[in-house]
């Protein structure tokens, strides 16, 4: 299967990540090549990717947020867990993963994974239906985060039973849970998997029933609750920082 990543920021990172076939690069006719646009043009030379200008009206079909520059390339390269488990032995560290139970909206997701790959975490798994997937909408989102992290697609139950056979602890985010700095730090540091539900149930219950912990965001304000992305992040953050300090 092929599709067009584009953006310049997606399309630099995908180049650079090598992860992907690449077919073809196609640049809108009149653009300045120069900057992060003659980076691309060298890598691409450097591959052997054929390059065409095309009229800008042809990249407003894929995206009004082209940037100018597109990139047709292979389908996305799933990982599997076990990868994700072997990349945390490559890099030393404890165990660090986020799990995302069925979340529907692609912007969601890319700033997720982006938060994720800012932090370090070792990979991120997704349910294998019913959720989002990394399409060029998710690549975008992330700013071509998703081209350098590892992403699973697995069944969440099965995989939190895996995660806790190699000596993780299993955090939730649930507005009924403990409140974060309460009485629950210590299973932010060590091996841990973090998961965050869809963005209008939360977790599912069967999900949510695996988790060792369930854990809720502080909130003074007059609103009840944080989007699921914003809430990811600040928990992956939260994370990150007691694992450093510890």
């Amino acid at each position: 299967m092929k599709e067009f990543i584009y953006g310049r920021n997606p399309v630099y990172e995908t180049l650079r990540a090598k992860r992907r076939d690449f077919f073809r690069l196609q640049i809108s006719e009149g653009v300045q090549e120069k900057g992060k646009l003659a980076e691309m043009l060298q890598l691409s030379q450097q591959r052997q990717i054929p390059v065409e200008r095309v009229p800008r009206a042809r990249l407003d079909k894929l995206s009004d947020s082209h940037q100018g520059v597109a990139l047709e390339v292979s389908g996305y390269p799933y990982a599997a867990l076990d990868d994700i488990l072997e990349n945390a032995q490559k890099r030393g560290e404890p165990l660090f993963v986020l799990i995302l139970d069925t979340l529907q909206n692609p912007q969601n997701l890319g700033t997720l994974i982006r938060t994720a790959e800012a932090v370090g975490v070792h990979g991120v798994v997704i349910p294998s239906h019913r959720a989002a997937g990394v399409t060029p909408a998710v690549v975008s989102a992330s700013a071509g985060a998703s081209e350098h992290m590892l992403v699973a697609q697995s069944n969440l139950a099965q995989t939190i039973a895996d995660l806790k056979e190699v000596g993780a602890w299993v955090v939730g985010l649930d507005q009924n849970g403990d409140l974060v700095g309460a009485s629950h730090d210590s299973p932010l540091q060590g091996a841990l998997a973090v998961v965050v539900g869809n963005e209008g149930e939360g977790i599912r219950p069967l999900v949510k029933s695996k988790c060792d912990f369930l854990l809720r965001l502080p909130m003074q304000g007059q609103i009840e609750s944080l989007n699921a992305a914003v809430a990811g992040s600040v928990a992956l953050y939260l994370a990150y920082l007691a694992r450093h300090h510890s």
